[in-house]
């Protein structure tokens, strides 16, 4: 009975974290990102094909609520805008790489 109970709370947990990277564009963008550094709007929206304005901006607004992402903006005209990692988002990217290669190894 213990450990149904240590399974649901993980499940839940992991409904959670999918629900905070899921989707089609937030793994895109985090790994996007994570391979710049920083980046700024307009170069993040040519990495990613495909990807419209509307939706990079909600994502990207997500991803900041979520405390995945940082929003600088500079008060320079025109406004300049960059985007980074969190310290704790970069301890997600060794878990996307694994789960690559798991994708790799067992999906068709």
């Amino acid at each position: 009975m213990a450990d149904t109970i240590g399974i649901e709370s993980s499940i839940c947990r992991l409904k959670k974290i999918l629900k905070i990277i899921g989707g089609k564009w937030k793994v895109s963008i985090i790994c996007s990102i994570y391979s710049s550094g920083t980046i700024r709007y307009g170069e993040l929206k040519r990495k990613i094909d495909g990807i419209t304005n509307t939706m990079l901006a909600s994502s990207l607004r997500e991803l900041e609520k979520d405390g995945l992402i940082i929003r600088k903006q500079y008060d320079e005209m025109p406004v300049r805008v960059e985007y980074e990692l969190t310290p704790r988002c970069k301890t997600l990217i060794p878990i996307l790489f694994e789960l690559n290669s798991w994708v790799e190894e067992n999906i068709k």
